[in-house]
């Protein structure tokens, strides 16, 4: 090939870095010319089926818990508040309390109502675990949204303007940055619980939401100001200023589609995190209040009850680890279908 060429004349490797089977498909005519970044990503993350499986699972986790009021009203017929603690269930056709004298739940019936069984109040634990990931997703999901929003917006404008605006952005990102998350998170998040701000008091799911999204806002502001830095400098952007474009025009119409790729890859990463950190603030009591069920609530509950009642912790404890690692390595596998390898190697 015409590169191979002057890699040997010049000593400088300018291949464009793509796997071996791309190029071969390229060469043998499989791949049209002009084939866009965004179709080769798909076509690296299609061959990942480690990647593709773990997202698949995490989409059958996120629809399992969509249908918890399915569930709950055509199955197990109540609903995650209600108690059942002076009630009998039927197990091995035997009349059971839900709850005995001293305080222990069933454990898992495997059927019907109490599936998983119940907790020290009598309530479903299957019934919960659907709705705790619910609340887990949903705050995770708008934490990520806030996060990714506010962080592309200072990450830009401090990269784009530079000067006293950078300074001030850069210095307010660094005082978020130097708490440690939970630290900070569990501040945030009892002071909003206790005093609030407008809608954001009591036991809201909205406040382990922004306060998730606002304590990573600077892990996702700074890389993208670092990209922006450098590619302000670029020829693109002088031409966009030549041809009288606005700063705002520049940053959404040249800089911001070049920073599509670093923004999906930091999707799955930020929701990883923050499905991860409200289950910790929950936990905490910092998070998601009682009585609204969620993951982290849950194994903090269940903890009370070891080692009579250990399925109340291994049944939540379980499902964040499986969502966070499936996320994790979905997000691994697109960060690796993103990266185009295009680089300059110099041999020595």
């Amino acid at each position: 090939m015409a590169i191979d060429r002057v890699t040997e004349a010049t000593g400088t490797d300018f291949s464009s870095g793509l796997p071996d089977e791309l190029l071969r498909e390229e060469e043998e005519g499989k791949l049209p010319p002009g084939t866009g970044p965004y179709k080769l990503a798909w076509r690296r993350l299609a061959r990942n089926k480690g990647a593709l499986a773990f997202g698949g699972v995490f989409l059958l986790i996120a629809a399992i818990c969509l249908l918890a009021p399915l569930y709950a009203n055509n199955i197990a017929h109540t609903g995650p508040n209600d108690t059942h603690i002076t009630e009998q269930i039927i197990i091995d056709g035997k009349p059971t309390y839900v709850v005995n004298t001293i305080g222990l739940p069933i454990g898992p019936t495997w059927h019907g109502k109490f599936f998983l069984g119940a907790d020290p109040e009598g309530r479903d634990e299957a019934v919960r675990l659907l709705y705790g990931g619910r609340n887990s997703l949903e705050i995770g999901l708008v934490a990520m949204l806030l996060t990714i929003l506010f962080g592309v917006i200072a990450g830009m404008i401090a990269g784009y303007t530079r000067g006293f605006v950078d300074g001030v952005l850069t210095r307010m990102l660094d005082v978020i940055w130097a708490y440690p998350v939970y630290i900070l998170g569990v501040a945030l998040g009892v002071s909003l619980a206790v005093g609030g701000i407008g809608p954001l008091h009591g036991n809201s799911l909205m406040i382990p939401a922004v306060v998730i999204g606002f304590v990573y806002i600077p892990y996702v502001a700074k890389p993208i100001r670092g990209q922006v830095l450098g590619m302000r400098q670029r020829e693109f952007i002088d031409a966009a200023r030549v041809q009288g474009l606005s700063d705002l025009r520049i940053m959404t119409r040249e800089i911001l589609p070049n920073l599509a790729s670093t923004i999906i890859v930091f999707v799955p990463l930020i929701l990883a995190n923050a499905i991860l950190l409200e289950a910790g603030l929950s936990f905490l009591g910092a998070g998601v209040q009682p009585p609204n069920p969620s993951w982290g609530t849950m194994i903090s509950e269940g903890v009370r009850n070891i080692p009579a009642s250990i399925h109340l912790v291994i049944v939540p404890g379980l499902m964040l680890v499986i969502t966070v690692l499936s996320i994790n390595v979905f997000g691994d596998g697109v960060r690796d279908a993103l990266d185009p390898r295009a680089k300059v190697r110099v041999s020595h």
